[in-house]
C-alpha cells in the first residue's frame, strides 16, 4: 500500500511517500518539499502548491493520504496558511477518492519516537533509521511528511481506517491521549475567541 504523508504549509509544503509492508516495515519511495513565494498573492501560491499536488497525486496514485491536523496557534498568519493548504489537499482527495487520515503533531511524534513531545531532530533521527536512509531527509518538512505517511502506515497495520478526518471519540474507536489533549485545547482556544456577531 502506497501513503503519502502531507506537511502542510504555504511557503514549504512536505511530501513524503512510502510504501507500507507487513510488521511494521515501511519503504521509502519519494520525498520532496513544495514551494510558493511569501511575496506572491494567496490565489497564485495556492494554485502552484495545488497544481504540484495534483501531479503527486495523479503520477504516485497513493492508496492513503496522511495530513498534519491544523491547530489554531496564537500565530494566526501561520495557521491560516497551514489551514488554505490543507482544504486544498482535502478537495484533492475527495475528488480522487483517496482516504486521507489526520493526525496532530503529537501522536506522529509519539508513533515514530515513542515521546509526544519529541522534537524535530529526534523525529529526522527516526524516520532516517525506520526508512533505513543514507542521509537525513532535509528539511524538516520533509522529514515530517515521511513521518505522516509512517505513522499512517503503522496505523493501517493495526488494523485501523484508511478514513481518520474527524477522529471523533466514541466513533468506532477509543480517543487517545494525544486526540483527547488536542480537542481540549482547541476547545479551550474557542472559548477565549468567544462568539463572533454575524
Amino acid at each position: 500500500m502506497r501513503i503519502i504523508g502531507i506537511d502542510p504549509g504555504l511557503t514549504r509544503c512536505g511530501v513524503g511517500i512510502v510504501t507500507a509492508g507487513g510488521n511494521r516495515r515501511v519503504e521509502f519511495e519519494h520525498v520532496e518539499v513544495l514551494t510558493s513565494a511569501a511575496g506572491d498573492p494567496l490565489p497564485a501560491r495556492l494554485h502552484k502548491l495545488g497544481s504540484s499536488l495534483e501531479r503527486l497525486l495523479d503520477g504516485e496514485r497513493p492508496d492513503a493520504i496522511a495530513l498534519e491536523r491544523v491547530f489554531a496557534q496564537d500565530n494566526v498568519a501561520s495557521v491560516m496558511g497551514v489551514a488554505q493548504i490543507s482544504g486544498v489537499v482535502m478537495y484533492l482527495a475527495e475528488q480522487r477518492g483517496i482516504p486521507l487520515a489526520l493526525y496532530t503533531p503529537n501522536e506522529v511524534k509519539a508513533q515514530v519516537t515513542g515521546y509526544g513531545s519529541a522534537d524535530k531532530a529526534q523525529v529526522t533521527t527516526m524516520v532516517t533509521r525506520l526508512l533505513r536512509l543514507q542521509a537525513p531527509p532535509k528539511p524538516a518538512d520533509a522529514a515530517d511528511a515521511l513521518a505522516l505517511a509512517i505513522t499512517h502506515a503503522w496505523h493501517l497495520g493495526r488494523g485501523g481506517s484508511a478514513s481518520r478526518a474527524e477522529s471523533q471519540p466514541g466513533a468506532g474507536s477509543a480517543e487517545t491521549p494525544a486526540q483527547r489533549a488536542w480537542r481540549e485545547a482547541e476547545s479551550r482556544q474557542g472559548r477565549r475567541r468567544g462568539p463572533r456577531g454575524g
